[in-house]
C-alpha cells in the first residue's frame, strides 16, 4: 500500500472521460442554492417607520379627544354665562319691582294727609308754617314720581276715574266728569288711587248740537208759513 506523501492534498478520482471541472460543480450547486440573508438595518427602518406611525396615530387620537372636550368645556361655559346673565338681568328687575313696591306702599299711607292738604289749600287755610310743611311733603312726594291726575271736563274713563255721582246734563255730548271729589295719584303708569268723580251724561232722547250752533229751532221759512185750514 503507497504511502502518503506529507504536504500533498488527496484529489478526488474523477470518472474517465470527465473534464476536471465538473467535480467541482456540486459545491457550486450547493452554493447557489443557499438564500442571501437580508440585511439586518432593513428590518430596524421598517420597525422605526412602524412605531413613528403608531405614534403619530396616538398622538392624532388625543388631539381629537382634547378638541372634543374643549368643545363641551366651550359650550357649558357659553350656557354659565347666559344662565348669570338672565340672573343678573332677573335681579334687578326684582330689585326695581321691590322698591317700587315699597314707594307705593310708603305714598298710598301719604294719601290721606294729601287730601288734607289739598282740601286745606280750597279752603284758603294754608297759611304760615303748616303751608311751608305741606309744599315740602309735596315736593318730596313729587320726587319720589307721585303724580295727581283728575281735572273737571275731561271725558271719563272707567280704568283711571271712578264715578261717584251720577247725573245728566244739556251741555255734554260723552260722559263726563263734571267734578272731582278726590284727585287721582298713579307712579309712572301704575295708578295707585283713581280718581273720584261726578259724572254727567248726555240728556237722554236729547239731539245733539249742530257745528253752527244752531238746534233744532224751526227756521225763518216755517214760522212764515201759513197754517193749513
Amino acid at each position: 500500500m503507497p504511502e502518503e506523501t506529507a504536504g500533498f492534498e488527496e484529489k478526488p478520482e474523477v470518472p474517465d472521460g470527465a473534464a476536471p471541472e465538473d467535480a467541482a460543480e456540486p459545491k457550486a450547486a450547493d452554493s447557489s442554492a443557499e438564500e442571501p440573508a437580508a440585511p439586518a438595518g432593513d428590518s430596524g427602518a421598517r420597525s422605526a417607520t412602524s412605531a413613528a406611525q403608531d405614534a403619530d396615530a396616538a398622538l392624532l387620537a388625543q388631539l381629537d379627544q382634547a378638541r372634543t372636550a374643549l368643545a363641551e368645556r366651550t359650550g357649558d361655559l357659553q350656557r354659565l354665562q347666559a344662565e348669570y346673565q338672565n340672573y343678573r338681568r332677573r335681579v334687578e328687575r326684582d330689585r326695581v319691582a321691590v322698591k317700587e313696591i315699597a314707594v307705593a306702599n310708603l305714598l298710598t299711607e301719604l294719601l290721606p294727609t294729601l287730601d288734607d292738604i289739598g282740601r286745606a289749600r280750597d279752603h284758603g287755610e294754608l297759611v304760615g308754617g303748616f303751608k311751608s310743611v305741606a309744599e315740602s311733603l309735596e315736593t318730596a312726594v313729587a320726587k319720589l314720581g307721585l303724580q295727581q291726575f283728575g281735572k273737571e271736563g275731561e271725558p271719563f274713563d272707567p280704568t283711571i276715574h271712578e264715578a261717584l255721582m251720577h247725573s245728566y246734563a244739556p251741555d255734554v255730548t260723552e260722559t263726563t266728569c263734571v267734578a272731582i271729589l278726590q284727585p287721582g295719584y298713579r307712579i309712572g303708569e301704575r295708578t295707585i288711587r283713581p280718581a273720584r268723580v261726578a259724572v254727567a251724561e248726555p240728556q237722554p232722547g236729547a239731539a245733539p248740537k249742530s257745528e253752527s250752533g244752531e238746534g233744532d229751532a224751526p227756521s225763518d221759512k216755517d214760522a212764515d208759513a201759513p197754517e193749513k185750514g
